[in-house]
């Protein structure tokens, strides 16, 4: 069957005056009509229902749908491709979990002569599941057999329909798919369209009832969007299904990333790509697009709920690198989660953007006597060597974050492989269905195929047994450092309870504690006890191993810990914007050069900028570099073989302080001036690695650091004690406007709750749904106005100041004024001879309103 759903036109708007009653509602009439009493009921209701079984004849629409319309047309039909038709290429996979099957969808590009078209292509997942060790399974390799079209019309004169960049989710034992494009211009020009446009998709589906051979059957198919209003300003031009897979939250609310397109109107983004979703609550008839989206330039979202509802999405943005968004309003406001996953990830090689869909779910585990939630991502990184036939070559890797902590897990694809791309992911818990107390996770990605096409890709699916177990390795060690920390004394100085066994009066915090380097040193590697980024230690024969920590004993030694100088994959992106350092540090030595670095942070593509850093100089004094602004002195003085606790804050990417034994380093702020662009290299520990040839330079220095603490929000201190005074919140809620390009472009909406508050009192709602599908830029590119859109409960709803009246938004409104505008209205009309006159002009003019 195919369900369609009709498009509601804005009436015209005549040269009429809307008279406001004592409710606030309007109603239509001339200035100088009188007031009229009420006329009874039953006529009223007459008049009403002869209005609406005229719409219900007509159809309804506009952006928002108020009704879904079952066809019977026979003409739109899921069809096997035909001889002489091939598939070519696979791609934009996802995987599905009904029941106890897993189900793998992508989309197909066919190819007929010179003819192309997409299919869907889908298998049971049964071969994956099985295999257990990690090898990678090329499936949908017959393609042609387990490839589906849809057509419109009848052979030999059918039409293809676009069902292109498959998103998939699953409801029950219900299949959803989004598919497809809409194009404003098409809608509003005929000479626009393509064969088989037919806009955007929402397809529904189920498992065939035959056990041996089990099949997704594509059964009813749903147009979201029929047009936007001519002349529309502040509008999308274009809608894409984003591709991949949606995700059902626990509110049994359907969420789907799409993207959109901007108008071409002579600013600085024409055209540009945005990211967004489109959702439905309860039933799947009424769609609603978030008001909110990404920043310019970013494509390919991938979406997940993180918390009950929050929303994280992730996007490959211009500039090469990822972009996390999070959103607690169903896409109302998107915030960048600029102090955990954001720009974390890049998609650049070699001076060449890779937009590619990362994999990227949700799990939860037994951690000890909790449940630890994490998220999962699957993404490519890139080789510098090169693959068969000088291709570029890369593996795609599984990372374990939890919003504060990211781990590599390590590769999912096989090292021989040439360049991997677009990924999916999906986790079966070990209490689910006919899973034999055994969890699993599946990755299914594309692959480039051998020859000289270089866009056609293939698919292979893998079992991740080993990753799984290494993901719930890493969870065990995250929980015992953590206990580790928790007993940690700020300094040897702190006040100790006299009450139990040298138990700390004040640990220290692990919110927002990233990494954290203690006594663990390999080599050249000091180890990050979180297992996420490790130190590189200088000048391996002037470094000893401690308990705790390590001991330089030269000035060109010290150890570096990379931000950007990760180079693709940077896990501490967060530090360009808030971080606190924290570390433990002994004097053992007099410097005879001064001063001498403890800790401090170099900038630019090879950190030949110092930023900021703490030091100590012979004359036993602290001192601050900030920038290029003169060195700031602590009131007071180190002693040697004193055990202190130092500390370098950044916040909102400007604004630096130090503590020594919690005390600041002068008497305010540190304004860093003329930062520019440059983004953070590496925090260097224990020295700066400099001076290394200079004799006299490292005679009689000696420092030993341990206990190194990284957190990815500001800290600040009090008192000798140096006790944590104050722990802020975390920087993925904060406000950050760090320099330059480093400025994060936070797109909000206002959220639909100051909507609310502003709204004005709504008509009584109408019974048919809606879906508001109201499309605007970032409240900072224009001021908004707000309309009311009437559905299953009015709410308000911001537009764009410049949008035309013929917008969705006002076509919504328009028509809900019109049916139920007049209810609990002071205005009243006389009960007459002119019941019969107004019924049939209210019948007049829906029939105009059809015919339109």
């Amino acid at each position: 069957m195919l369900l369609r759903v009709a498009a509601v036109k804005a009436p015209r708007i005549h040269n009429r005056r809307r008279v406001t009653g004592s409710s606030g509602r309007r109603r239509e009439g001339r200035e100088s009509e009188p007031q009229r009493p009420n006329m009874s009921r039953r006529l009223f209701t007459s008049a009403a229902l002869l209005l609406f079984v005229v719409m219900v004849c007509c159809g309804s629409g506009g952006a928002a749908v108020t009704g879904v319309k079952e066809s019977s047309d026979p003409q739109f039909v899921w069809n096997k491709i035909p001889e002489g038709e091939t598939v070519e290429s696979l791609g934009f996979p996802s995987l599905l979990k009904v029941g106890s099957d897993v189900f793998a969808v992508a989309e197909a590009q066919c190819k007929k002569g010179q003819d192309s078209f997409t299919g869907i292509a889908s298998q049971l997942l049964t071969e994956t599941e099985e295999k257990k060790d990690n090898t990678p399974v090329e499936v949908l390799n017959d393609a042609n057999t387990k490839t589906q079209v849809l057509e419109e019309g009848t052979s030999p004169h059918s039409k293809k329909v676009d069902v292109s960049r498959p998103t998939t989710a699953v409801k029950g034992n219900d299949i959803y798919m989004l598919a497809g494009k809409y194009s404003r211009a098409a809608a509003t020009n005929p000479q626009e369209r393509g064969a088989g446009d037919w806009g955007l998709l929402l397809v529904k589906g189920e498992v065939s009832s035959e056990e041996s051979n089990k099949k997704i059957q594509w059964n009813k198919n749903q147009r979201l969007v029929g047009t936007f209003s001519d002349g529309e300003q502040d509008s999308l031009m274009q809608l894409v299904a984003g591709g991949g897979s949606g995700v059902q939250t626990d509110d049994d609310t359907l969420v789907f990333p799409v993207e959109g397109k901007k108008e071409k109107n002579g600013e600085s983004n024409d055209g540009k790509t945005v990211s967004l979703v489109i959702y439905t609550s309860k039933d799947t008839l009424t769609w609603k697009l978030s008001k909110g989206m990404s920043a310019d330039g970013c494509s390919y979202p991938s979406v997940v709920e993180w918390e009950e509802g929050k929303l994280m999405m992730m996007t490959a943005c211009d500039g090469g690198r990822r972009r996390v968004y999070e959103s607690g309003d169903k896409g109302a406001s998107w915030t960048e989660a600029l102090g955990t996953l954001s720009r974390v990830w890049g998609n650049k090689h070699e001076e060449q953007t890779k937009r590619v869909a990362s994999g990227f779910t949700t799990a939860t585990f037994e951690n000890g006597d909790d449940n630890k939630k994490v998220m999962l991502v699957t993404l490519p990184v890139y080789s510098k060597e090169r693959g068969s036939e000088n291709k570029e070559k890369s593996e795609l890797h599984l990372w374990l974050a939890d919003n504060t902590r990211i781990v590599d897990i390590g590769p999912v694809s096989e090292k021989d492989e040439d360049e991997v791309a677009a990924s999916s992911l999906l986790y079966k818990s070990a209490g689910g269905e006919d899973n034999n107390n055994e969890d699993k996770l599946i990755a299914l990605y594309e692959k480039k195929k051998k020859g000289n096409d270089e866009t056609s890709h293939s698919l292979l699916s893998v079992r991740l047994t080993a990753q799984l177990e290494r993901v719930k390795e890493v969870l065990k060690t995250w929980k015992e450092v953590d206990e580790r920390i928790s007993q940690l004394c700020p300094t040897s100085s702190a006040a100790k309870s006299a009450l139990a066994d040298n138990a700390c009066s004040a640990a220290m915090p692990t919110d927002g504690l990233v990494g954290f380097l203690s006594g663990s040193l390999f080599d050249k590697i000091w180890k990050d006890e979180y297992l996420g980024v490790n130190a590189t230690v200088n000048n391996n024969e002037w470094v000893e191993q401690t308990d705790n920590g390590v001991t330089f004993t030269e000035r060109g030694a010290g150890a570096e810990w990379p931000v950007g100088k990760q180079g693709e994959n940077q896990l501490y992106h967060f530090a360009n914007y808030n971080f606190t350092l924290v570390a433990t540090v002994s004097i053992d030595g007099e410097p005879r050069e001064s001063p001498f670095p403890l800790l401090g942070v170099r900038a630019g593509s090879n950190g030949g900028k110092k930023l900021m850093e703490l030091s100590y100089d012979s004359g036993k004094k602290w001192q601050l570099l900030c920038g290029d602004e003169t060195n700031k002195e602590h009131s007071s003085t180190w002693k040697r073989g004193r055990t202190h606790q130092v500390a370098i804050v950044l916040q909102n990417g400007k604004q630096v302080s130090a503590y020594v034994d919690g005390q600041r380093v002068g008497n305010a702020l540190c304004e860093l001036k003329n930062r520019d662009s440059e983004e953070i290299s590496h925090f260097y520990i224990g020295g700066d690695g400099g001076s290394a040839d200079n004799t006299e330079s490292r005679e009689g220095v000696s420092v030993t650091v341990s206990n190194v603490l990284l957190y990815n929000r500001p800290l600040t201190f009090s008192g000798g004690s140096a006790d944590v005074e104050e722990v802020t919140d975390s920087p993925s809620k904060d406000i950050v406007s760090p320099p330059g390009n480093l400025q994060p472009t936070e797109t909000v909406s206002q959220s639909v709750e100051e909507d609310e508050k502003k709204a004005p009192p709504a008509t009584k709602p109408s019974e048919a749904p809606v879906v508001q599908a109201t499309l605007q830029r970032p409240r900072q590119e224009s001021e908004a106005k707000q309309v009311t859109t009437v559905g299953k409960s009015a709410t308000t709803h911001q537009l764009p100041a410049n949008t035309s009246q013929g917008s969705v938004g006002k076509a919504a409104a328009s028509s809900s004024h019109a049916v139920g505008g007049a209810t609990g209205d002071g205005s009243t009309v006389y009960e007459s001879g002119l019941l019969p006159s107004l019924l049939l002009l209210l019948g007049l003019w829906g029939l105009w309103l059809c015919e339109e």
